[in-house]
């Protein structure tokens, strides 16, 4: 089982989408199989193989959704964010006036999966390996 604080220590690291790939790798060694991140205060859910679950806690004052979700928008929040130029939380702003209200990370599928409020899947990405 892992813990919040090794998760946290491990979210550290990040400073933009190009640590995301890494990120995930070190998830991977420390047994997370999933998790859900909500934009509306940045809390995430990590899961193991045994439906273990521990819940980060918000992260951030809360964001507002848009009410509806914008494919082109998230599109290119994305392609800057991966290139480097921005950092977690405004990632997280952009993601939600795209009207992302999650995403879910499945790490043996190495998918990152975008919803907006009605559950609608918005954009699903493979993570690169590295």
């Amino acid at each position: 089982m892992f813990s919040v604080d090794q998760i946290q220590a491990i979210h550290s690291k990040v400073k933009s989408g190009v640590d995301f790939p890494h990120y995930i790798q070190e998830l991977i060694r420390l047994g997370v199989t999933k998790y859900d991140h909500y934009l509306n205060d940045g809390h995430t859910i990590f899961f193991d193989k045994n439906n273990y679950s521990i819940d980060s806690g918000a992260k951030y004052s809360q964001l507002n959704i848009a009410s509806k979700g914008d494919r082109l928008k998230l599109k290119n929040a994305l392609k800057i964010h991966q290139q480097g130029f921005t950092d977690y939380l405004v990632f997280c702003k952009q993601a939600a006036e795209a009207g992302v209200e999650k995403w879910v990370v499945d790490t043996k599928k190495m998918t990152c999966s975008y919803y907006e409020r009605d559950g609608n899947l918005l954009i699903i990405e493979n993570i690169p390996e590295k």
